[in-house]
């Protein structure tokens, strides 16, 4: 990882600081992270969809994994809005070769972990895919495959390292955090945050993107000709605790001022879109039915729009 010094903005703010203020803006305990659930009351509206309903492109949602989000779970709405969108979604359970990909034209994997990591978010955090399984993928995208990959905060990070590796992506598995808006992060057209590309002026009227909300996540660095969408503004660290959700002042900080939570790019005759944080994807509710995460948040008006320009330039709509 990057080796320098912690900015002067951000020096002064001990970690045990924001863990803080993460607990009590957001009001979250740690429990609670294991009892976020979909959200169901959450309906996409698409007027026009991209495709005739159930003719669009195969989508499928990998499961095989320890996967946090599911598309029966946590990505129940993810999926609705690409449903709604006229594409074909489907879950998989197999692990990731050719036969498995054989059909998709979009493979989705969101916050996979290793066995070791289900029940355990602590150092380590090892590979979810074995080596043969990154071969199959890396020359499933090169052959022509769009491949979307998500991994959220520490230890999702960890799991998904050597995937994105293999694309020359270098994740942190840590803690985003903005230090001045320590519960939200906007990224915004107007400071240069949300990057202006094909993906966020749309290919009509009202698709255009103005504003991205995330809900904490990691923060990653790619490749030279990776297409930056998410960029973190000053001043923003990374936390690098040894287990998720438990900080001190002790806790290691990097800055993370330019680098990424969503970038994408072509590999060979396929397409890869990489983003650090799940939640702004799906609508998640939280204890007691507070739509705290995703699209059904306030400042996240846009994602879902987002999401579907991602779909649309992964399926090679523009």
């Amino acid at each position: 990882m990057v080796n320098r010094s912690i900015h002067h903005k951000t020096a002064h703010v001990t970690a045990k600081k924001i863990a803080n203020l993460i607990l009590i803006l957001w009001g979250m305990p740690v429990f609670l992270h294991a009892q976020q659930t979909a959200d169901t009351l959450f309906n996409p509206v698409i007027p026009h969809p991209a495709y005739p309903q159930g003719q669009g492109p195969v989508v499928l949602i990998d499961e095989a994994h320890y996967n946090f989000h599911t598309l029966g779970g946590r990505y129940r709405a993810f999926g609705r809005v690409l449903q709604c969108d006229g594409y074909i979604v489907k879950s998989s359970s197999a692990s990731l070769d050719k036969a498995s990909l054989e059909g998709a034209d979009v493979l989705v994997v969101s916050n996979a972990l290793h066995e070791r990591n289900v029940e355990d978010w602590s150092l380590p955090t090892p590979s979810a895919f074995t080596q043969d399984e990154i071969k199959a993928v890396s020359e499933w995208v090169e052959s022509g495959g769009s491949l979307f990959l998500i991994a959220d905060h520490m230890p999702f990070p960890g799991a998904a390292e050597a995937l994105a590796a293999a694309f020359g992506f270098r994740f942190n598995n840590g803690f985003a955090i903005d230090t001045l808006n320590t519960d939200v992060t906007l990224f915004r057209r107007r400071d240069g945050s949300l990057a202006d590309h094909a993906i966020t002026r749309g290919l009509r009227s009202g698709e255009k993107i103005d504003s991205v909300r995330t809900f904490t996540g990691q923060a990653f660095l790619g490749p030279d000709d990776a297409e930056p969408l998410l960029i973190f503004r000053e001043p923003t660290i990374s936390l690098m605790p040894e287990t998720a959700w438990q900080f001190s002042e002790d806790t290691p900080t990097i800055p993370v001022d330019g680098w990424l939570q969503g970038a994408v790019m072509r590999f060979g005759k396929g397409r890869i879109a990489v983003f650090g944080e799940a939640a702004m994807f799906t609508a998640q509710s939280v204890g007691d039915g507070q739509r705290l995460f995703g699209m059904g948040s306030p400042g996240a008006e846009q994602n879902q729009q987002f999401l579907q320009n991602i779909m649309h330039w992964l399926s090679e709509r523009f």
